[in-house]
């Protein structure tokens, strides 16, 4: 997986207002419905990566994690991590916002509360990233790959 692979997605996600979260998850729905055959390939994509080792081979469970890109001109601006979760994160805050697109590994996962799809965090957000009920591969894009942890 590479920028080229997700082309069409990371101009959508550049033009999106993620002032407004439940907007920008609206229209991702509606653009990239998560059930279609070209997001869906993302996910067979990632599964493959993460099999051969080239995708989330940094950490340890419940967080494993690696950086398919970072934010550049040819990126819209857009940084991209994976991410294979089952549990928490570490508490950060969303800069410029946050999109996720969340795909089940193994058992019923919801990150965050949400099932697997879109997640979409608002510009000046925070959390503690979390899944439970499964394992989960997440796609993370970060505008101007903004983000910082909190410390406590």
């Amino acid at each position: 997986m590479n920028s080229d692979t997700i082309k069409d997605l990371l101009i959508f996600v550049a033009a999106l207002d993620l002032s407004d979260a439940k907007s920008a998850k609206q229209q991702l729905d509606t653009a990239f419905p998560f059930e279609s055959e070209q997001v869906q390939q993302w996910g067979e994509l990632m599964r493959a990566g993460v099999a051969d080792g080239s995708l989330c081979d940094h950490g340890k469970a419940p967080m494993q994690y690696s950086r398919i890109f970072k934010n550049s001109e040819e990126t819209h601006n857009l940084s991209c991590d994976a991410v294979l979760m089952d549990g928490a994160g570490p508490n950060h805050i969303h800069p410029q916002g946050e999109v996720d697109l969340c795909f089940a590994v193994d058992g019923k996962p919801r990150f965050d509360g949400n099932e697997p799809g879109w997640t979409v965090y608002a510009a000046g957000s925070q959390h503690i990233p979390t899944v439970k009920g499964g394992r989960m591969l997440i796609l993370y894009l970060l505008p101007d790959g903004a983000f910082e942890f909190v410390k406590s």
